[in-house]
């Protein structure tokens, strides 16, 4: 997908890493659509890009996400990227894993992800593509105590990316699934529960800029997997590489399979005559 030209939606834009990606985004010429909850925060950003809209917008809100993904058709005509950012994390060991703190994250890391590509879908389809960048963890990829519930929402949308990715290539529309490591933002300040246990030593933080780095050569190049790292590193499912060992691997085409779509396969009754 060419950024120059495009119409961009990011979420979670008021900061970090959505803040620095609308900036690069905006720098090689797209017209970026600016999502959060804080709206003084996006709407002086947008002040600083050109051609960039606010709006205010909570992601859980299927109602204000549509009014998102409008203002985007109404100004630009067209949805090319979505930037599915925005983002909370539950740094707590499971027996203290309060179930409220896991659907609450779930709603913001999964459902509300989903929703927004279900919202943009109708318009990349009619235009004959996209792109779509959904903003994950390398807490996914590996077992981290103290980290089950918020790897758990992020391996979710793992999945529903790797899917997605299947089910929408007729469609010129590629899924895109990018793994920051820790990353120096505001996220270890607003946790939704529980605290930050990790350590400069163990854990460098990068610059929130490398992962819109990363974001924007999914966006460019399509790849399904990439590693924030400069330059970004693509995982592949099934390869040696020990980050790729959690990545689910495609089902090889055959009998019960076809146009990319998944057809089930009625299984022998086992009490029906030969």
């Amino acid at each position: 997908m060419k950024i120059d030209g495009s119409a961009a939606i990011v979420t979670g834009a008021s900061s970090g890493i959505g803040a620095a990606t609308a900036r690069l985004l905006a720098g090689r010429g797209a017209r970026v659509v600016l999502a959060a909850r804080r709206a003084a925060r996006i709407e002086a950003l947008a002040a600083e890009l050109p051609g960039a809209i606010a709006v205010a917008t909570d992601v859980t809100d299927k109602d204000q996400l549509a009014h998102l993904v409008e203002r985007c058709l109404e100004a630009h005509g067209r949805v090319d990227i979505l930037v599915n950012n925005a983002g909370q994390g539950l740094h707590v060991p499971l027996l203290e894993l309060r179930p409220d703190d896991l659907r609450a994250v779930l709603e913001l890391n999964v459902i509300a992800p989903l929703t927004a590509m279900q919202l943009v879908l109708p318009s990349m389809r009619a235009q004959g593509g996209g792109a779509i960048v959904n903003v994950s963890s390398a807490t996914s990829l590996r077992l981290f105590p103290g980290l089950s519930g918020y790897a758990a929402t992020k391996a979710a949308l793992n999945l529903l990316s790797q899917i997605g990715r299947i089910e929408l290539a007729g469609a010129g529309v590629a899924v895109s699934v990018v793994y920051p490591s820790v990353t120096a933002t505001e996220f270890h300040q607003s946790l939704r529960a529980g605290q930050f246990a990790g350590g400069a030593r163990r854990f460098p933080a990068d610059p929130p800029e490398l992962v819109a780095t990363t974001i924007a050569f999914a966006i460019e190049t399509g790849e399904a997997h990439l590693m924030v790292e400069d330059p970004p590193r693509a995982l592949v499912p099934g390869s040696d590489d020990p980050w790729a060992a959690g990545l689910a691997r495609p089902m090889q085409a055959g009998p019960g399979w076809a146009g990319g779509e998944a057809r089930r396969t009625v299984p022998p009754d086992p009490g029906a005559a030969p």
